[in-house]
């Protein structure tokens, strides 16, 4: 068995037990995204005018909080890390330097709604065809996710720590 087939089994096997519903689910949703949005390279060329679809529409980042940094930390840890790490790429993709790629609103409305976002958004439905994976809802609070967007702030690509 090869990287990516055993990969893959992964993929489906984390997407089983997160309650993503399988491999089907995954057909289901690519083949109702919807066709008259922007490709996903013209999509990720305009990603700063994304904001997601979900409750978030604005965002203050101020200086960063360390204690919204430590409880997001341990949300992340608990709750993503099947499928993210902060550095390297497992079934979805590596966090470090999210922020240089999309908006903290984008961000959140992915974590809080990513069924819907799988269905319209088209960074997510291009993230679909890539990873071939649904990302889980893990139906966390506005608050929390908010601090897991303060996390994802510390990360610096030149600090794998």
């Amino acid at each position: 068995m090869n990287l990516k087939n055993t990969t893959f089994l992964i993929a489906l096997a984390l997407l089983f037990s997160c309650g993503g519903g399988g491999q089907s689910q995954v057909d289901q949703i690519k083949s109702q995204s919807v066709k008259e949005k922007p490709t996903f390279e013209e999509a990720v060329k305009d990603w700063r005018n994304n904001y997601g679809i979900g409750p978030i529409t604005s965002v203050e980042l101020g200086e960063i909080d360390q204690a919204m940094v430590d409880e997001g930390f341990d949300v992340f840890d608990l709750k993503c890390t099947a499928c993210h790490s902060p550095y390297k790429e497992k079934v979805g993709p590596a966090m470090v330097g999210i922020l240089d790629r999309r908006r903290p609103e984008w961000i959140m409305n992915m974590i809080l709604n990513p069924m819907e976002m799988a269905k319209t958004d088209p960074i997510c439905v291009g993230l679909l065809a890539q990873y071939n994976t649904v990302m889980a809802d893990q139906r966390l609070s506005e608050d929390q996710v908010r601090k897991i967007l303060e996390y994802f702030r510390t990360l610096k690509l030149d600090n794998p720590s």
